[in-house]
């Protein structure tokens, strides 16, 4: 079973994969208008805090760190918003231990009751009305008397009816045919939260994440600069802070204003022409933290100017361009480094349609575009998007991102379509990859019985070729059998829950133990595989 980590962390990486996709759905050209930025930005604080706990945790020890990191990390409106949405539903668990129907209902009924006091005016068709929606949902579900399975489906569910509903309550929205984007953002987070307790995801068609995807709008120019010009937000500490008295000064001085938290720590976000007259004001209060002040009128030229280079671009475009799947910062920026042009979110857990494979290479300035699937169960979408787009599209069948990095090295520059693939194609089977991950369910292997939750490591997608109850041991093992077979080069990817040390220890023990082998370590952050090996 996943554990109240992976939960989390699976929930902000549904966000993470798909957060340029908030950030177009949002129609206010303002620099906190990067909804999904901001929300991924305190998701990433909230895993980063939560991964710092020891290994024996409670839940309630869990929630006050979520609590604190997303209120320390939040950015934005939508952020802060969404720290309070946190903040209520683990003031709804409590001490509580085990989840169960009622629990769920009375935690999203208090997520909703922090989030709404939060915004002195709170406006339908956002996030706000998107938590509303699903606590009536578990509420409905716990009165109905369904279990705990059911109760999770079916909030996610109501999460994502309640997105495509947003535009009939906010006029700008349907003016401008969207959903609401942190509305969108939060639906997300839940679809992750609850495809890692059930391991499946919730498809609610047009609106979720494994459905047809969002409409890409660019964002309208309706922003008037004379409103506020900079975007002030910083943390507030003083045991004798009247937070009112904070809300209602801000309020007189700006707009877009909110005034969180409590006992002494408070986190303030609003938009002003006097960020100094504001922050000279709270220093006489307390002590001054984490200050961002963004000029807006700046930060919108320069999207301007993106959407204007997008439209009508001055380079021409280059022979070949590449388009590959991944998940993971890391793994991103590695392609990016080898020549890829656009990383298209996805992997185990999410494949990408054929639909988001063809978006992806009309992104690629490039008179021929070569796709790196990375996955078997891609790989007949990445067939499909090639006979699409007919002559200039062209598939290297890679089954993983490291097989990836090995075409990618051997792509010699040529214009030659063909060639380019058959020598990128016979580089990635030279590439073994090794996956360690956790057991979501009872299994037979090739060793005996696999028991949920044990730490398996799989070789070339095929076979469980390793079993124990320690990513790092199970990694060894893998690490063993690629040493024995030959490796001269094995390749450590640490996923996004691994830590620095961790990832230093393994690599460590298998400088060590193989020291014919060439061992390399990078950051991938991939969500639900901690360590990822290759070998050559």
């Amino acid at each position: 079973m996943p554990t109240h980590r992976d939960l989390i962390a699976s929930a902000a990486s549904a966000l993470r994969d798909r957060l340029e996709e908030v950030n177009r759905l949002n129609v206010f050209p303002v620099p906190d208008g990067d909804t999904g930025t901001n929300m991924s930005l305190t998701m990433d604080a909230v895993v980063d805090e939560v991964g710092k706990l020891p290994a024996e945790v409670t839940l309630a020890e869990i929630c006050h760190a979520v609590t604190h990191a997303s209120l320390m990390g939040a950015r934005g409106n939508s952020g802060v918003i969404l720290s309070q949405i946190l903040r209520g539903l683990c003031e709804g668990i409590g001490d509580s231990e085990d989840m169960s129907v009622e629990l769920l209902a009375r935690s999203l009924k208090r997520a909703e009751t922090v989030a709404y006091q939060a915004v002195r005016k709170p406006v339908e068709g956002t996030m706000l009305t998107v938590i509303k929606d699903t606590a009536s949902a578990a509420q409905q579900v716990a009165d109905d008397g369904a279990n705990l399975d059911a109760a999770v489906e079916t909030v996610a569910e109501a999460a994502f009816a309640s997105v495509r509903h947003t535009p009939e309550l906010l006029p700008i929205l349907k003016e401008n045919g969207v959903v609401d984007a942190g509305g969108y953002g939060l639906a997300l987070m839940i679809e992750g939260f609850v495809a890692a307790a059930l391991g499946h995801k919730v498809v609610v068609a047009d609106v979720s994440s494994a459905a047809a995807p969002l409409e890409m709008v660019v964002p309208v120019d309706d922003w008037d600069d004379s409103e506020y010009l900079y975007c002030t937000e910083f943390l507030l500490f003083g045991d004798s802070i009247d937070k009112e008295a904070v809300h209602d000064f801000v309020s007189g001085v700006g707009g877009s204003e909110l005034v969180v938290g409590d006992e002494g720590f408070f986190k303030v976000h609003v938009h002003t022409n006097d960020p100094g007259l504001v922050l000279s004001h709270v220093t006489g209060l307390g002590e001054v933290a984490e200050v961002h002040i963004n000029n807006m009128r700046r930060q919108q030229a320069v999207r301007d100017q993106a959407l204007r280079s997008e439209d009508h671009p001055d380079v021409p475009p280059k022979p070949v361009g590449f388009v590959a799947v991944a998940s993971g910062e890391g793994l991103s920026r590695i392609l990016q480094s080898l020549g890829v042009d656009v990383v298209v979110s996805g992997g185990q857990t999410m494949n990408p349609s054929t639909q988001d494979l063809l978006d992806a290479v009309e992104q690629v300035r490039a008179e021929k575009v070569i796709v790196l699937p990375n996955n078997k169960n891609i790989l007949m979408a990445a067939n499909a998007a090639a006979t699409f787009a007919g002559d200039r599209v062209a598939v290297v069948p890679t089954r993983s991102v490291p097989q990836a990095f090995a075409a990618l090295l051997a792509f010699d520059g040529s214009d030659d379509l063909s060639a380019s693939v058959e020598a990128m194609s016979e580089a990635a089977v030279t590439v073994r990859t090794g996956e360690v991950t956790k057991a979501v369910k009872d299994a037979k292997g090739k060793n005996g019985d696999i028991v949920s939750g044990q730490i398996i490591g799989i070789i070339d997608d095929e076979e469980i070729e390793a079993v124990g109850t320690d990513v790092e041991e199970v990694a060894m093992d893998l690490a063993r059998i690629f040493a024995r077979d030959g490796a001269e080069t094995i390749t450590v990817l640490a996923g996004e829950d691994l830590t620095d040390a961790a990832l230093d220890a393994v690599t460590a023990r298998m400088i060590d133990e193989f020291p014919e082998v060439s061992i390399e370590a990078h950051r991938g952050e991939q969500p639900l595989y901690p360590i990822v090996l290759s070998a050559e």
